[in-house]
């Protein structure tokens, strides 16, 4: 198969601007943060200025008493800089998961699912919180750089000799900060993808609990999971080593260029350029000027924030499926078209139907062998993807041209593993793209054979789903349900029925049929009665439509008939008549399908004694 272009008609995903706190309050933690700077900045020149005072003649009252404000101003000013670094972390936080969690939520489909639950779950989690706090964490850096640069201008107020010895030693102490910075940076990107690997690896191991304890491999599946813990040890002693080591020169530096400060401070104070509190005062100018410690601690929150803001970006951005500006035509019967439709993955076609047209008010199976394309031909026809090539027509619109409403009103799916929302059951059945009342689901119940069991739980419909036992095939006909609850013009039923033995699927067609009265049905088919059961049948193979028509028909070719005898040695099936059937007619040439009312032959291949069999 050719390389084709991929040409997919995507939108980076909206974004919840209600839900953006804006720049309020970092500006907040900025404008508290600097304030304070302000005050510590203050408070050496006013302290000196108290003690010459009080030395000279004793008569420092108002010296004191500003001195006295700045203390209890720089305690307030800390408390509203914590409030607001919590409020503006929090309200960030919270942004940053919606986002990214619209981002994956609007997504298309299949590149979403490049991202495992685990690596999902670690972005929402750990992630948005370093992320959340990055506003907050920028201002109190931005402010901190303040302190140094006000206290050097202050120093070279107060001696331009001790500024000048105090800055030929920061050089040394920016290198260091960045180099801190660099490093800090891939370790934590590092630790942040081990982080989310484990997670992905727990994740799937708790899914599968059960296989686990089956076959008895509890044990290696710990080590699985565990593995990488040596990895992301080393990775956090090695950010661990960094900050030492960066903090640990910092300890020796600022000690030495305050020593150097002091000292030249010393001299002039003995030359008598200097007063007392002024020395006093160039002390902790200097401290203040080299001051390392909490810088190299914002600067390592920055870097980790900045990295788990990328991880989180990456959902958010993730494209999604651009929606035009028109509604279907009043009344329309829900014809579906595929013209030219090119569907690639990773450079290789995947799915090619040149024009197929699935009529209005049918049925229309859609067989072929495992990885034939079934599942790409239902995403695409009912627009989880776009093709790379060609069109996608309802009722004579393209697809990419309805509105999202109008899409997902008139386009339903089923899926094999639905995906239940809600807290109780009748919440889960109505979770859809329109308001249905309680009849409605009621009836949904009703044709997906639901209704039965649903009223055997303790709160019948208001029992919560949380508190019901259910089984696979009860889990997939509550799906179904929800489906027939908002079903329009077209629904796309991929494997939907697959947990539901031969007789209830045969009885939720029947219901299905008089319920959706003229909806189109696009079903993804397994076993051979599905078929029978349909209108018309697609059959796929290779990705490439092979043949278009009535199930009778193409069962008269060996290779439409291996296709089923092929599925049915992966399903549940073996030993039902439906399975013998088809392998005697594999076998013997026989005609072994039941007739659309689901009947199949006997084990010894003679047909049952209450109707004809047909294919």
């Amino acid at each position: 198969m050719g390389i084709i272009p991929v040409r997919r008609r995507t939108r980076p995903a909206p974004r919840p601007r209600d839900t953006d706190p804006g720049r309020l309050p970092e500006l907040l933690v900025l404008v508290c943060s600097v304030v304070a700077a302000a005050v510590a900045l203050a408070q050496p020149l006013v302290l000196g200025r108290t003690l010459d005072l009080l030395l000279h003649d004793g008569s420092a009252g108002v010296w004191l008493m500003a001195s006295a404000a700045l203390l209890v101003g720089e305690v307030l000013l800390d408390g509203l800089t914590a409030l607001f670094t919590g409020r503006c972390t929090a309200d960030w936080t919270a942004a940053v998961r919606s986002r990214a969690l619209t981002g994956m939520l609007h997504a298309v489909p299949d590149l979403a699912g490049r991202y495992s639950p685990g690596d999902v779950a670690t972005r929402l989690t750990l992630n948005a919180s370093d992320a959340g706090g990055l506003p907050a964490t920028r201002a109190a850096l931005a402010a901190s750089l303040v302190v140094p640069a006000g206290a050097l201008v202050a120093l070279a107020v107060v001696d331009v000799w001790v500024a000048a010895c105090v800055l030929a030693g920061l050089p040394a102490l920016v290198l260091l900060l960045r180099a801190f910075a660099h490093d800090t940076g891939a370790s934590v990107r590092a630790y942040q993808r081990v982080q989310s690997d484990i997670a992905a690896r727990l994740l799937e191991t708790t899914d599968g609990a059960e296989t686990i304890a089956a076959a008895g491999t509890a044990v290696r599946e710990r080590e699985r999971v565990l593995t990488p813990l040596t990895e992301l040890a080393g990775l956090g002693r090695r950010m661990w080593v960094l900050h030492g080591r960066a903090l640990a020169t910092g300890g020796v530096l600022v000690p030495l260029l305050t020593l150097a400060a002091t000292a030249v401070g010393g001299l002039r104070l003995g030359a008598g350029a200097l007063s007392v509190g002024e020395l006093l005062a160039v002390v902790r100018y200097a401290q203040l000027t080299a001051g390392f410690g909490s810088a190299a601690t914002l600067l390592g929150a920055l870097v980790r924030g900045r990295s788990a803001r990328e991880r989180t970006t990456a959902l958010e951005r993730l494209p999604a499926l651009s929606c035009g500006t028109r509604t279907l035509p009043p009344d329309g019967p829900g014809t579906l078209e595929l013209r030219g439709v090119r569907v690639a993955r990773d450079g290789t076609e995947v799915l090619r139907v040149d024009h197929v047209v699935v009529p209005g008010g049918l049925t229309t199976a859609v067989v072929g062998r495992s990885g034939a394309g079934k599942s790409v031909l239902a995403a695409v026809a009912g627009r989880l993807i776009d093709p790379d090539e060609g069109e996608v027509l309802l009722d004579g619109t393209p697809l990419d041209r309805l509105t999202r409403p109008c899409l997902r009103a008139e386009v339903g799916f089923a899926f094999a593993r639905p995906v239940l929302t809600g807290g109780t059951v009748a919440e889960a059945v109505a979770a859809g793209p329109r308001t249905v009342s309680p009849h409605r689901i009621r009836q949904a119940l009703r044709v997906a054979g639901a209704d039965t069991f649903v009223r055997r739980l303790p709160g019948t419909y208001d029992t919560r789903l949380a508190d019901a036992p259910l089984s696979g095939g009860e889990h997939q006909r509550l799906g179904l349900a929800r489906a027939f609850a908002h079903a329009g013009r077209l629904l796309v039923m991929d494997d939907a029925t697959s947990s539901l033995d031969t007789v209830t699927e045969h009885a939720v067609d029947q219901a299905l049929r008089r319920s959706l009265g003229t909806a189109t049905r696009l079903v993804v088919a397994h076993r051979p009665s599905v078929a029978a059961r349909a209108d018309l049948v697609i059959w796929l193979e290779g990705g490439r439509v092979r043949a278009v028509g009535a199930h009778r028909r193409l069962w008269t070719e060996a290779a439409y008939r291996a296709v089923f005898a092929t599925e049915d040695h992966g399903t549940e099936d073996h030993g039902t008549e439906e399975h013998s059937a088809v392998s005697l007619g594999t076998e013997h040439g026989t005609v072994p399908l039941g007739t659309g009312d689901g009947d199949g032959l006997r084990r010894d291949g003679t047909p049952p004694a209450r109707g004809k069999v047909r294919p």
